[in-house]
């Protein structure tokens, strides 16, 4: 996207949309473009986030040209734990964030790319007939860069409210169960890519939830709380064999509805806007727990 590079940190603390970055955007300051050393300096100051290889992660200047396969972005990122990051540039400024608040996701996405890549190419060298292969490799990583770049996660406790999001009941989930969404779900921006899009949200803002079913409790915790949980749960659900597997995984949100999300949705007549708020149905609701 093309965004001017102007840095008002207080408009992001501002917004609903950026509160799981919150405590991340607290300690950029200044008036300047955060730099790729300002990335490892917050770096520094927290436990250190290691990738799956066991490296330590540390951002690093985007490398030019057509590199080897082990410097590729997710394989250097999974062998050495340096994430290519460019300097001003919004997508990567988020995407360095996203790290540093939901680490474990981001490892398990990146190790999910890593064991994809490593046998294709393994496949590749041994001149073997991979289509089968090749099409489940492909929607692995689709899914997994979907979810990187467009993720929202949703915890919920009520099944109900669940089901109206994936049977694509918009004006009754975020209308006329406003009051219940409070206690019973909560939504958490995940995508750097969606990040990107919030600074200027737009009709048709759209992001693609991953809806994990959590106690009643879990919308008393502090934020802090609630947020390392669900990095914690989404690793698990990436991480484990049976999912991954297809995009219709995710489960597609039009995020200007959520309440607070925009100050337009406080009548009811602005669901009515089917162009935006899509009737639709799902199968069955799957439960990610």
């Amino acid at each position: 996207m093309n965004i001017s590079l102007q840095w008002d940190r207080r408009k992001l603390l501002q917004s609903p949309l950026f509160e799981p970055l919150h405590s991340a955007l607290l300690h950029l300051g200044g008036d300047d473009f955060p730099e790729l050393t300002d990335f490892n300096e917050l770096l520094a100051k927290q436990t250190p986030i290691m990738v799956q290889s066991g490296k330590q992660l540390v951002f690093v200047e985007q490398q030019l040209g057509k590199p080897g396969f082990e410097s590729q972005y997710e394989p250097r990122c999974y062998l050495s734990g340096e994430v290519q990051t460019r300097e001003n540039n919004y997508h990567d400024l988020f995407n360095a964030l996203v790290w540093m608040i939901f680490p474990r996701s981001k490892s398990a996405i990146n190790a999910l790319h890593y064991r994809a890549l490593t046998k294709s190419k393994s496949a590749a060298n041994n001149h073997k007939d991979t289509s089968e292969f090749n099409t489940q490799r492909g929607r692995t990583r689709d899914m997994g860069t979907l979810f990187d770049e467009s993720g929202i996660v949703i915890p919920y406790a009520d099944p109900n409210l669940a089901k109206l999001l994936y049977d694509f009941k918009w004006k009754e989930l975020f209308w006329s169960c406003r009051n219940e969404l409070k206690t019973n779900m909560g939504f958490y921006l995940f995508g750097h890519g969606l990040y990107e899009k919030a600074i200027n949200p737009y009709i048709g803002f759209t992001g693609q939830g991953l809806l994990l079913q959590v106690k009643e409790e879990f919308f008393t915790w502090d934020l802090r709380h609630r947020i390392k949980y669900l990095d914690e749960q989404v690793a698990i659900y990436l991480e484990e064999p049976a999912h991954c597997r297809d995009t219709r995984e995710l489960t597609p949100v039009p995020l200007l509805g959520i309440p607070g999300w925009s100050a337009e949705n406080e009548r009811p007549e602005y669901y009515d806007n089917q162009k935006y708020f899509r009737p639709g149905r799902r199968g069955q609701l799957s439960k990610n727990k």
